[in-house]
């Protein structure tokens, strides 16, 4: 079987699924299922023309909107990369984001095609302060879900958390699949040591989805208790020098240590104790398991798939959005019970390792490629 992945984003930018997929592209070669990587390059905006046509709802009425807009275009910018780069078949063609789907779908309609939903694009919007909840952004980017129900044959997605919360924008939630990131062990080194104040360390993109203003404040209070610590923030993003005057108000300017981008944080990682991220929303939260996989132990958000990774106080902390008190209380015990912590490290890369292994998804994933594309079987 000759496969076809197709992303929005590079290979090499951060994220679960850019992290993934080449290591998936790898093991299906093993097995003698040439596959091949596709993405947009950065470069590439503004030069479609031709329309991908949409079969369950009529996009003119968001044309003027630019949000809705941009998205338009940028189906078209694919769809020109697409046409111009892409000249043979494939067996089965597996998208990882809706812009590839919808245009893969239009450019090969009688290939098989997969689609998994990573993420949802209006959500991080919505907290981010860009579009409003029910407005006219909202409603466009939501019918995009049953466009791709429409197109693919096999609808997957990474957590139970996030189908449910794709049912209201589908016609069978039912028949959507679940399929949680998996990671290639090999990239993951952890190791046995002992800091003597503790390394609190967070991944992540510097928006307000997730939530490090409500990290900052926690920290505050740790600091206040006359706990030490050391946070360690890896990321970019629009609001970090927003962060940065926040921590300085905040009385935390020789605690922090901003990084900024890196490549492969789960290189650096180890050496810390415990992984924060207080999410207020994730479809899966990949950065989790990528930390328990590195042995550190786990503070996270009740939300989305964070709380699928996590049980309290068995292999991580839990605690509610937007509680930063809350969240000090928990990295206080973390802080203050080593023995505690090692306990919970050791419990999430025992889970990690069964559960979040890229093994398992890629048998997972050649069934669902055997039953999409049956013919393809002995290719």
């Amino acid at each position: 079987m000759e496969i076809l992945q197709a992303l929005f984003f590079p290979p090499e930018q951060p994220g679960g699924v850019s992290s993934m997929v080449p290591y998936m592209q790898d093991r299906f070669n093993k097995v003698g299922w040439p596959t091949d990587l596709f993405s947009l390059p950065k470069r590439i905006r503004g030069k479609g023309t031709e329309p991908v046509k949409l079969h369950t709802f009529d996009p003119e009425p968001y044309r003027d909107n630019p949000i809705a807009a941009k998205y338009l275009q940028t189906l078209s910018d694919y769809l020109w990369w697409t046409k111009m780069r892409i000249k043979r078949g494939y067996d089965l063609i597996h998208a990882h984001h809706p812009v590839a789907a919808l245009v893969m779908k239009q450019v090969f309609p009688d290939t098989p095609l997969v689609v998994t939903i990573h993420s949802s694009y209006e959500r991080e919007l919505i907290l981010n302060g860009r579009i409003e909840e029910g407005g006219l952004e909202h409603q466009f980017l939501a019918s995009i879900y049953r466009e791709l129900e429409h197109a693919a044959d096999r609808l997957l997605t990474v957590s139970d958390s996030f189908r449910r919360y794709m049912a209201p924008y589908v016609d069978d939630a039912d028949a959507i699949g679940i399929i949680a990131n998996g990671f290639d062990e090999r990239r993951f080194k952890p190791i046995s040591h002992e800091n003597e104040v503790t390394q609190l360390i967070t991944v992540c993109r510097l928006v307000p989805a997730k939530g490090l203003d409500i990290l900052l404040r926690a920290c505050a209070e740790l600091k206040d208790k006359g706990h030490p610590f050391v946070l360690h923030i890896i990321g970019d993003g629009p609001i970090r020098k927003e962060l940065e005057a926040l921590a300085t108000e905040l009385g935390l300017y020789d605690d922090i240590i901003f990084y900024g981008y890196m490549l492969h944080p789960e290189e650096f990682m180890p050496f810390f104790d415990v992984f924060v991220l207080p999410s207020r929303a994730e479809a899966f939260g990949s950065v989790f398991a990528e930390a328990a996989l590195c042995w550190l132990a786990l503070v996270g958000t009740d939300v989305g798939g964070i709380g699928e990774q996590i049980e309290d106080g068995v292999n991580g902390l839990l605690v509610p959005p937007d509680d930063a008190a809350a969240l000090a209380a928990a990295l206080e015990r973390l802080i203050a019970d080593q023995t505690f912590r090692y306990q919970l490290a050791r419990a999430a890369w025992d889970k990690a390792k069964k559960a979040y292994s890229l093994t398992r998804v890629i048998s997972q994933l050649k069934q669902v490629y055997l039953e999409a594309a049956p013919g393809a079987a002995g290719s």
